[in-house]
């Protein structure tokens, strides 16, 4: 116990928390420079989601497809590739678990449901497939390939739901009650929040990542491929097929999050004239929580907190919500400047033991 406790890096552990400080600091400035009581605003976040079940029901409801982004970033940051087309991948899950519930109507709850979420899932994955096809056989950078293959879903999810999936209000039909993952239960006990029953598949999703990546083969060789493919490729790896199946569970864990809000949240897709955002943040929370599925769900619930919370500060403390923006860009930038972080920690640490 002593030697792990001697091994563990305290100072990449305290990035996030110092990032985070820094962000709240730097708001709470920009709160005084504009005659705002910081102390109030930041109050009033943390007594919404703590004391008021609605806001706290909305707060884990809101996490849910965030940690499930920040899974998909964070599985293919681990094995050595950059996913930015989250959000593309979570569209396209959205759009086939809400068309798989719908053209399946009839079948029973205990089928339909988990038949509808693994489909999201597998279409989220399929759509992450074809970078990882064009990185291994062809040496396209799934950075691009990845935003590119975010417009694509924008406008392909709009074209099938106008010509196939159309009605009243530019959406799709509501799904039926037997896909549904919208709980009365949970609503009750939350003050008629739309908290729903999505909030299990992500915390399986959490345990699937950490067990795959850390306690087996698979995991073992996909992290050796994205640490040094040469070296695995000396080993007798495949690395092309490690590359091609990394993105594709990446992208099976961001369909899952487009299935939850389209079977949880809303209960139906809108044709959308631009990104949800949530696929985008994703990649925030990835950064945040250092690429490591507790550090996810963590950073998931600070932003999610931060979004819900946030809305009460316009009412209590005269706070814009856009505010809120502001300072979770800031914790962005501060975990984004982690090297300088490091640096400054280090230098006063030597300071410190000269003096």
């Amino acid at each position: 116990m002593s030697t792990w406790f001697r091994k563990i890096n305290w100072l990449t552990l305290l990035i996030p928390v110092i990032s985070v400080f820094l962000g709240l600091l730097c708001g709470a400035v920009i709160m005084l420079a504009g005659g705002y009581n910081p102390l109030l605003a930041y109050g009033s976040i943390i007594q919404s989601i703590f004391l008021q079940p609605y806001y706290g029901g909305e707060t884990i409801r809101a996490m849910i497809p965030l940690v499930l982004s920040g899974l998909a970033v964070a599985f293919a940051f681990r094995t050595g590739l950059f996913n930015i087309g989250v959000e593309g991948q979570l569209m396209a899950g959205w759009l086939a678990s809400v068309a798989c519930a719908i053209e399946l109507d009839g079948l029973p709850k205990v089928i339909l449901l988990p038949l509808s979420i693994i489909v999201g899932g597998l279409v989220g994955g399929l759509w992450s497939f074809l970078p990882g096809l064009l990185k291994a056989r062809f040496k396209v950078h799934e950075v691009i390939s990845t935003i590119m293959m975010n417009y694509i879903a924008l406008y392909s999810t709009a074209y099938i739901i106008k010509n196939f999936l159309y009605t009243e209000g530019e959406r799709t039909p509501t799904i039926p009650s037997s896909a549904s993952l919208a709980s009365n239960f949970l609503a009750t006990i939350t003050q008629g929040s739309r908290l729903h029953w999505g909030f299990i598949v992500a915390i399986i999703a959490v345990v699937v990542m950490w067990f795959l990546l850390w306690r087996t083969t698979m995991g073992f060789e996909l992290r050796s491929v994205g640490f040094s493919p040469d070296a695995s490729r000396y080993a007798g790896m495949n690395v092309s097929r490690n590359i091609i199946l990394s993105m594709t569970i990446s992208g099976v864990f961001a369909g899952l999050a487009g299935a939850m809000e389209g079977l949880g949240t809303y209960q139906y897709m809108s044709i959308m004239s631009s990104f949800s955002g949530i696929g985008f943040n994703g990649i925030a929370v990835a950064l945040l929580g250092m690429n490591t599925p507790i550090g996810v769900v963590l950073s998931g619930a600070l932003f999610a907190g931060l979004q819900t919370g946030g809305l009460t500060m316009q009412s209590v403390a005269g706070v814009p919500t856009d505010l809120i923006q502001v300072v979770i860009a800031l914790i962005i930038f501060f975990v984004g400047s982690s090297y300088a972080i490091k640096w400054i920690w280090l230098r006063m640490s030597r300071k410190g033991r000269k003096s």
